[in-house]
């Protein structure tokens, strides 16, 4: 028994939802024949299990014949169930019934039934074209082509392969223009994710060279769906990356209008149409358009509903983790502290039950926002545990700027629970995690040198001095459009104010998030 097993199977079996585990045991009976399924033993002892442990299926099954070949036998069990869930989904899923469609018309071909084998490309071309799915008509385009030889060109003429040719090439152009918005966007995206926006002249370099290249692509008279939603995607994403906020969300509202024109692709694209909603809550919230976020917000919540029963796995981590994450920074902006650590028990059953599912960055998000909601409530450990989760992540890119973030927010936690000894320690180490990831600009590095002077100044009175001395380089920075980027994770001016004034941080969040709002 090899003492590094694999997991799959078990995970396989636990992402499986009660309706699918109750179709694989009917779809199991079917294909026994004659003998006990020994594959559905081995998938209800596996699905009780809390934790993967081979040794214990070792045990449970002792003297089995079928542990002398276990690897063999977990391995056709878990195709066993890989073939369930496809024929569970044959009559859901769209691509499945067109790559069904495609399978038939190929049996059909090879028995010499042409005759069939055109019907019922037509008909799966009639499908294919009303959902715009490109790569699938590309292929039934080549199998048109084989029947049209194989029958020596019967019912067909000069104009009929013209057209023919005409339709294979816009596809062509269609399916090469999605691969180039496509890859364009990936690369914007990684960018994206590693640094955020654009803190220098350089990052804007980057990103404006990105979209040169957008720029040289040529696009068709006829844009599908698909390539228009990227089309406005990629501008979107370019224009946040140069902190053109107010264009990124004229184009994030196209993409919302583009949706709602064709009403039919948010329940067949959900997660673009999530996505597009929660780009554009963020984006308002930039803005400080309160009453657009709560609208937004509500139909955000209401989404799931729409889509019943099509929720997936996936989809239902998207919802937890962004709805979670919007709640919370809508709340931490309005100085509502004490409701948003009331999203703590949620976010942590959440965090908990999606643990190995949830991307880091994701996981990241919450805790950040968790840790401010505890500090604004001035609870400071409470806010520490929450830091120290992305502090503590090593799946977490340290490229990620909310890293550098979490590092900065670590400081003001230690500087607020008075750990004097801890804290000049704590800013070097700061300091070389920023330094070897270039990410010094100018407002960390402000940041950084004071709260240095204010970790050694010898008494409160001296503390106070240097607090009011910085206050007005701070604000400078807040009105810099590469630097107003780090009050947007968390509001550094605001904090000091709290300081200068003797408030707590609270009061006057809540004092500055009513300014606004009036």
């Amino acid at each position: 028994m090899s003492k590094t097993a694999s997991p799959a199977l078990f995970e396989l079996i636990k992402s499986l939802t009660k309706s699918e585990k109750r179709y694989f045991k009917i779809y199991a009976s079917r294909h026994t024949i004659g003998e006990e399924n020994n594959g559905v033993r081995i998938f209800d002892f596996i699905d009780q299990q809390e934790k993967f442990d081979e040794e214990e299926i070792y045990e449970n099954f002792k003297g089995e014949a079928f542990l002398n070949q276990f690897p063999i036998t977990k391995n056709r069990l878990y195709e066993q169930i890989i073939s369930a869930l496809d024929a569970f989904y044959a009559s859901k899923d769209l691509e499945a019934q067109l790559y069904k469609m495609l399978h038939s018309i190929n049996i059909l071909y090879s028995k010499g039934l042409y005759d069939h084998a055109v019907n019922e490309l037509k008909k799966a071309k009639r499908l294919a074209n009303k959902h715009n799915k490109v790569a699938i008509l590309l292929q039934l385009a080549n199998k048109e082509k084989m029947i049209l030889e194989t029958r020596g060109y019967q019912k067909a003429n000069t104009k009929s392969i013209d057209k023919h040719k005409q339709e294979t090439l816009d596809l062509a152009n269609q399916y090469s223009l999605y691969n180039s918005l496509w890859s364009l966007k990936s690369k914007l995206f990684i960018q994206l994710n590693q640094y955020g926006q654009a803190r220098s002249s350089a990052e804007l370099e980057r990103y404006n060279e990105l979209y040169e290249g957008f720029k040289q692509i040529e696009q068709p008279k006829e844009i599908s769906f698909e390539n228009q939603y990227l089309i406005n995607h990629f501008k979107s994403a370019y224009y946040f990356a140069i902190l053109e906020n107010e264009k990124s969300l004229e184009l994030l509202k196209e993409n919302l209008a583009h949706f709602k024109a064709n009403q039919n692709k948010m329940s067949e694209h959900p997660n673009q149409y999530f996505s597009i909603l929660t780009n554009i809550i963020h984006s308002e919230s930039k803005l400080g358009n309160s009453k657009a976020i709560h609208i937004h917000l509500n139909e955000l919540k209401a989404f799931p509903h729409q889509l019943k029963s099509n929720i997936t796995e996936d989809l239902a981590i998207k919802l937890f983790s962004s709805i979670n994450s919007i709640e919370l920074k809508i709340l931490n902006q309005e100085g509502n502290f004490n409701k948003a650590i009331a999203l703590s028990e949620e976010i942590k059953n959440g965090l908990e039950k999606y643990e190995e599912e949830i991307t880091p960055f994701r996981k990241a998000y919450l805790a950040f926002n968790m840790s401010i909601a505890h500090f604004g409530n001035e609870d400071f450990n409470q806010s520490l545990k929450w830091i120290n989760v992305i502090l503590n992540n090593k799946d977490l890119d340290q490229k990620e700027d909310i890293v550098s973030f979490a590092h900065l927010l670590n400081l003001l936690i230690h500087f607020e629970l008075k750990n004097d000894d801890l804290l000049p320690y704590a800013i070097k180490s700061t300091k070389r995690f920023l330094s070897k990831r270039k990410r010094t600009f100018k407002f960390e590095s402000l940041f950084l040198k004071n709260l240095t002077k204010i970790s050694n100044a010898q008494n409160k009175y001296e503390i106070e001095d240097l607090l009011q001395n910085i206050d007005e380089e701070i604000k400078d920075l807040k009105n810099d459009p590469f630097e107003s980027v780090a009050f947007e994770y968390f509001d550094f001016h605001l904090w000091l104010i709290s300081k200068v004034k003797n408030k707590s941080f609270q009061e006057v969040k809540r004092e500055d998030y009513l300014i606004k709002r009036a």
